[in-house]
């Protein structure tokens, strides 16, 4: 790979490390950024996903773009928010906040909105807000319990995972699939291409 091929994902998400590879691209070096996702008062969702992702992105670019090996670095972020009208669903680490989200989610829809930031090595930024709507069966109080209990809803923006057995709720979705996982394929490589990015190269190699 030459050395304007390499990428830095500004995230720890195993969910995006594997949609990039399932897109055959691996990222060579990830670097989460801790920050505040806390939304800003009346902030609407796509415009926390937009700030998230690029705040993570423009902090990355920060740490390396003097650095010798990785300053010239394409650097992609991501940030997903949930939400049900204006309403943020945060990442649940709590049961009682998973049992809540579940509970509204129930029997209706909401929007999954990711905001996608790249940073390329001339230090250009583009960024991308992808919108997809997902509507969940309505969910019995076994079907909670017994999600709640698989565990699958820590640490998620919604408190679930489309790619797990929470797929199994979801009655109808418009848009982007990969949008709901974390991180959508079509509009992240478009961005790369854009760039310069070949997003071909680890299609034929091993």
């Amino acid at each position: 790979m030459e050395l304007r091929q390499k990428l830095i994902l500004a995230s720890g998400s195993p969910r995006r490390v594997d949609l990039l590879k399932q897109a055959g691209i691996e990222p060579a070096r990830l670097m989460p950024m801790d920050l505040d996702e806390t939304p800003k008062k009346s902030e609407h969702p796509r415009s926390l996903a937009r700030r998230l992702s690029a705040d993570k992105a423009r902090a990355a670019h920060q740490q390396v773009r003097k650095d010798l090996t990785w300053g010239d670095s394409y650097i992609l972020a991501a940030d997903t928010v949930v939400a049900v009208g204006r309403r943020i669903l945060p990442k649940a680490e709590l049961m009682q906040e998973a049992s809540s989200a579940l509970h509204l989610l129930s029997g209706r829809s909401h929007w999954v909105f990711t905001g996608v930031c790249l940073i390329a090595p001339d230090g250009k930024l583009r960024q991308k807000i992808v919108e997809t709507k997902v509507r969940f069966k309505r969910l019995s109080g076994y079907d909670i319990e017994c999600y709640l209990a698989s565990g699958e809803w820590r640490g998620k923006a919604g408190a679930y995972a489309i790619q797990g057995i929470a797929g199994s709720f979801v009655q109808k979705i418009v848009g982007s699939y990969t949008n709901v996982v974390g991180l959508p394929l079509f509009e992240t490589l478009q961005m790369l291409q854009g760039e310069g990015y070949d997003v071909h190269t680890g299609w034929t190699e091993g």
